[in-house]
């Protein structure tokens, strides 16, 4: 699944908002939502990692041992991200497949192996 502008997705604290302030000709400006380029911006999106997915940026992946296990820990993912506001990007979500290339890389469920395209 494929978040939407995944890290602007998450709001900033007010309390901390200062911290990102930058200036233009235009004046002085302060994001409310997370943008890219803050140090911690990866590390803060991927905090929201759960036992039954991987994230990488604006990535995740939910794995399963079996097809039911799966639908259920989709279901948990999707419950989760919809509860924190978070909108996915349909265009760039596969489901239920056995095999994914990400990376440079092919997944499946013997392991991950060079993709030969």
């Amino acid at each position: 699944m494929d978040l939407r502008s995944g890290y602007w997705q998450i709001e900033v604290d007010e309390a901390d908002r200062e911290k990102t302030a930058f200036i233009t000709p235009d004046g002085l400006y302060e994001f409310k939502v997370m943008p890219f380029g803050l140090c911690n911006a990866p590390a803060t999106f991927e905090r929201m990692i759960w036992s039954m997915c991987l994230c990488y940026l604006d990535d995740i992946i939910v794995f399963s041992p079996t097809f039911d296990e799966h639908v259920r820990r989709l279901e948990l993912v999707l419950r989760c991200l919809s509860k924190a506001g978070l909108v996915l990007n349909p265009d760039k979500c596969l489901f239920g497949t056995k095999r994914l290339s990400i990376f440079g890389h092919l997944v499946d469920g013997e392991g991950v192996h060079p993709d030969p395209g």
